[in-house]
């Protein structure tokens, strides 16, 4: 069991950070990312492999009996597509969006699988997923402040530059452009991070047996704030929105973070 414990918890972390690498990649069209994002995915593939490997061998049947085990059949043949789409196809926007779905349903398979074998290994394997759900929405509001305050340096020097104001100083914060990247790329690190904190946080609120509201405000603000940030990127990587108009949405962005962080925190009726 303890063995089986920490396979489930590397391919989750692997698995997580080949979602992240595709997802850069998909915005950014970065081909060293896209290859090593398939090489950990190919690590996932093999990690997903020996688990059936090992119950096939243990239970001496193929392990897709439950419901359980029919949704890590499925997370591993979504994984498998992915693998080959991704090898002879180069259809990129496929490979990121078909792991984002099979990373939930790997997700809610382990979550699943704890809930119904309460055995205190499984129950610490969703207190750890639980701790890696805070953490890791934590980490990405940590990128997003990055991400702000290049934004707020980028205006910053516009408003200074314009009035003429130049002096050492201001050389001090960078170049507009570099600016105005360095925010970009925040963003597009903290996005991913949310979206995985997000589904961790929802299938661990359904399969807990903690109490749990979809409605809550705290849930509602952090999947609009996941859907402002996409907005964000939409406009900078679809329409080609840049500079001081992308600044001050970004700036907005923020303030609309803080106030699901304190305030909808506070109304929560069960998030700290």
């Amino acid at each position: 069991m303890v063995e089986m414990k920490w396979i489930y918890e590397w391919i989750m972390i692997v698995y997580g950070l080949s979602l992240i690498g595709y997802f850069v990649d998909f915005i950014q069209h970065n081909r060293k990312v896209n290859r090593f994002a398939f090489w950990l995915l190919s690590i996932v593939w093999i990690l997903q492999t020996s688990v059936i490997v090992i119950q096939l061998i243990g239970q001496e049947e193929f392990p897709i009996r439950t419901i359980q085990d029919g949704l890590y059949f499925y997370a591993w043949i979504l994984v498998t597509f992915s693998l080959i789409v991704n090898r002879l196809f180069k259809v990129d926007f496929i490979v990121f969006f078909t792991n984002a779905f099979g990373f939930f349903m790997m997700t809610l398979q382990i979550f699943a699988k704890a809930q119904n074998d309460a055995t205190e290994q499984s129950l610490r394997l969703v207190s750890e997923l639980l701790v890696t759900h805070i953490t890791l929405a934590l980490v990405s509001y940590g990128f997003f402040t990055f991400s702000c305050i290049f934004s707020f340096m980028y205006l910053l020097q516009y408003r200074l530059l314009k009035e003429k104001k130049w002096n050492k100083r201001l050389m001090r914060l960078g170049d507009l452009g570099q600016l105005d990247n360095f925010s970009y790329i925040a963003a597009v690190l903290g996005v991913p991070l949310l979206l995985i904190a997000l589904i961790l946080g929802v299938i661990w609120g359904y399969t807990s047996g903690e109490e749990f509201y979809l409605f809550d405000s705290k849930t509602l603000g952090s999947i609009g704030m996941l859907v402002i940030y996409l907005v964000y990127l939409f406009l900078r990587v679809v329409k080609d929105y840049e500079g001081r108009t992308m600044a001050l949405y970004n700036t907005g962005a923020f303030l609309f973070l803080l106030v699901n962080f304190f305030l909808f925190g506070s109304l929560s009726n069960f998030h700290i």
